[in-house]
């Protein structure tokens, strides 16, 4: 009987130890189903923290000289813009004093301008000078130059009369021959050192001053003078001397006005030639006209495309 209770005892223990076990891993196996949906990333960084990650692939940078990196710079400069060029009048109001005008055109110098028309005058007010300015650019790049002139200490403002509606004046004055366009290519010949046997051809053709007539030559160079004084009074200017053998013209207009009036002379033989820069101010709008078609009531066909209309 002692054995027998003894058996039943140890069996007894044994299963309640079996028993306790299986609890403490169903315990366990709650503790990581509760762990693996909420602390999952945070069990997996400690579990891999002392793992060594493997280092990154380095590639050596080559080394630059000073060759390779000007002709990787000038590859990689973007091509210059392909904007047409177009003419600017900048109208500059600056101080009157010495140094101004070297300050603004080598301002322009600088940035490679070429400097077509450049006038500088003084104005009514004592310290105050206008300058007016034509050079041919970009409009982006006249933009630039115009706010970096105006930038400048002895400079007030710069305006841009492009796009605006301006008064343009230039005055010629010129000297042209009276004596007919044989005597001028003679002339022409003889300065050029092109030889007498050039400048004797050209004394034997008829109509030169020295193989007319006294009295002819007279009266063909009083209708050369009479020609020159009609055509210059068509464009509004005068005759301002006459001599023997040559007369002066004076001539204020428009840059193109007096271009034309230069071609027109050319073939009398022009000696001796002296042109202004422009000069330019603004036109003054007046209230309740409208000028030029700029009418700011627009047409529906300048507002809608007919190209994106559904069909009809």
């Amino acid at each position: 009987m002692i054995r027998l209770t003894g058996i039943k005892t140890a069996i007894r223990g044994i299963s309640s130890r079996g028993m306790a076990s299986s609890s403490i891993c169903a315990k366990n196996m709650n503790i990581i189903r509760s762990s693996s949906s909420s602390t999952s990333a945070l069990a997996y960084k400690t579990l891999h923290r002392n793992r060594r990650i493997p280092s990154l692939p380095t590639v050596e940078t080559p080394a630059w000289n000073a060759d390779s990196a000007v002709s990787s710079i000038l590859y990689e400069t973007p091509i210059p813009s392909n904007l047409p060029k177009t003419q600017h009048v900048l109208n500059c109001l600056v101080q009157n004093e010495p140094g101004v005008l070297s300050l603004v055109s080598g301002t322009l110098a600088a940035r490679g301008f070429n400097i077509d028309s450049l006038v500088v005058c003084n104005t009514e007010v004592k310290d105050l000078s206008r300058m007016t300015i034509v050079l041919d650019g970009q409009d982006g790049v006249i933009e630039q130059a115009r706010r970096q002139i105006e930038d400048l200490v002895p400079v007030y403002a710069v305006l841009d009369y492009t796009h605006s509606q301006i008064i343009k004046r230039e005055l010629l004055l010129l000297r042209v021959s009276l004596l007919g366009q044989e005597y001028f290519r003679e002339l022409i010949a003889h300065h050029n050192h092109e030889g007498e046997e050039v400048e004797g051809k050209i004394r034997k053709e008829k109509y030169h001053p020295k193989n007319l007539p006294p009295s002819q030559a007279l009266r063909q160079k009083y209708e050369h003078l009479d020609a020159i004084t009609r055509l210059t009074k068509e464009f509004g200017g005068k005759v301002v001397d006459i001599s023997d053998r040559n007369c002066i013209v004076e001539l204020s207009a428009k840059p193109s006005r007096i271009s034309a009036f230069i071609g027109l002379l050319r073939p009398f033989g022009i000696l001796e030639l002296a042109r202004s820069g422009m000069m330019a101010l603004p036109r003054t709008p007046i209230e309740g006209t409208v000028e030029n078609g700029t009418d700011p009531s627009k047409d529906a066909a300048d507002v809608v495309d007919s190209t994106q209309m559904p069909p009809s």
